[in-house]
């Protein structure tokens, strides 16, 4: 029988002991973490993300600026989409991230014949008992990487929607709630475009935030040579912090005061990108939402207890730009979301 090694007392033999039968109730329980009872100050939200940060560009060189829009996303509760040519340290930043805040991490390798049950998990059939199991996927985890994330199919995609949306993973008519803090961090090469799947507007809306790192300077890049002589700086990253603290930051976040004006600012920013004539399609409701949080945590790692329009228009490319879709006939005006975003933070207001 399959099970455990067993010595039997009896006959000074080793025997296989069979697993105990238990409820397929207690199989696929899940330990979820409960919300913290209290949250952090302005000051202690600030130092929780200035140690993260401090510890990610041990690995990160030069990109000051797009770590700490990284750290703005966990804060924000979001999920993060970077999207650059190879070899940029896209990939890096997502498992430096993970590694200091001392979260449970999985990566997810996209590939054109990649199942969603290779995602989500599968049922499968216990040999002792008869009875299926649930084999949970690498999407339980508290920070997911979905490393080139266009290269899955469709199927594989609407597979992560759930999970993005609201925490959940649904499998034969069971929901699992998913263990928080929960991120989602896929990457995608906006290149080779051969063999790849674009990502529908519904999963682009998904994330939070899009990044590019870019390529660095001479002298980033000589230090990089410098800091990986021995080893990989990811080798010897350690966390600086642990999930129940970014609970409470993230908690903390939402307590972060938005005057009227502000939030009247931050809604005509949003509704001018539907009413833009280069655009096919403006920035959705979820983007007011996702622009108002991000907008929040951003001011919390400043250590600001309130949101100032100047943290509006800090945050509005990376957070809605993705979300628009312009017209092919005003490419030429306006290359992508981005130009649209910068013209509209420009004449609003």
């Amino acid at each position: 029988m399959v099970g455990e090694n067993f010595h039997c007392p009896r006959c000074e033999k080793n025997i296989l002991l069979p697993r105990q039968a238990r409820e397929p109730n207690e199989k696929i329980k899940l330990v979820v973490t409960p919300p913290p009872p209290d949250i952090y100050s302005t000051i202690r939200l600030a130092e929780i993300a200035q140690s993260i940060i401090a510890n990610v560009q041990r690995v990160i060189v030069g990109k000051p600026e797009q770590v700490t829009l990284a750290v703005t996303t966990l804060f924000a509760e979001g999920h993060m989409l970077l999207e650059d040519v190879p070899g940029v340290a896209k990939t890096m930043l997502s498992r430096a991230i993970a590694q200091s805040v001392g979260c449970s991490f999985k990566r997810i390798q996209c590939t054109p014949d990649l199942q969603p049950e290779n995602v989500i998990g599968d049922f499968i059939l216990d040999p002792t008992t008869g009875r299926k199991d649930f084999r949970f996927g690498p999407i339980f985890s508290q920070m997911v990487l979905v490393d080139e994330i266009n290269r899955a199919s469709p199927r594989t995609q609407a597979a992560l929607l759930e999970a993005m949306g609201e925490g959940m993973v649904t499998m034969d008519r069971t929901s699992y709630r998913l263990e928080r803090p929960f991120m989602v961090m896929a990457t995608q090469n906006p290149i080779e475009q051969e063999g790849t799947f674009r990502l529908p507007e519904a999963q682009m809306d998904r994330f939070l935030i899009r990044l590019s790192l870019g390529y660095p300077s001479a002298a980033e890049e000589k230090e990089m040579c410098v800091r990986a002589q021995q080893q990989h700086p990811i080798e010897a990253l350690k966390p600086v912090t642990t999930a129940d603290e970014i609970l409470k930051c993230q908690r903390g976040v939402r307590e972060i005061s938005i005057g009227a004006d502000v939030c009247g600012y931050l809604v005509e920013l949003t509704r001018a990108t539907r009413e833009h004539p280069a655009l096919r399609l403006g920035a959705s409701p979820r983007g007011s939402l996702g622009l108002f949080h991000a907008a929040q945590a951003l001011a919390a790692i400043q250590g600001s207890a309130s949101v100032s329009i100047e943290n509006i228009k800090a945050i509005a490319v990376p957070v809605l730009a993705h979300r628009l879709l312009v017209r092919k006939e005003t490419l030429k005006d306006y290359p992508d979301g981005a130009a649209v975003i910068r013209e509209v933070v420009k004449n609003t207001g």
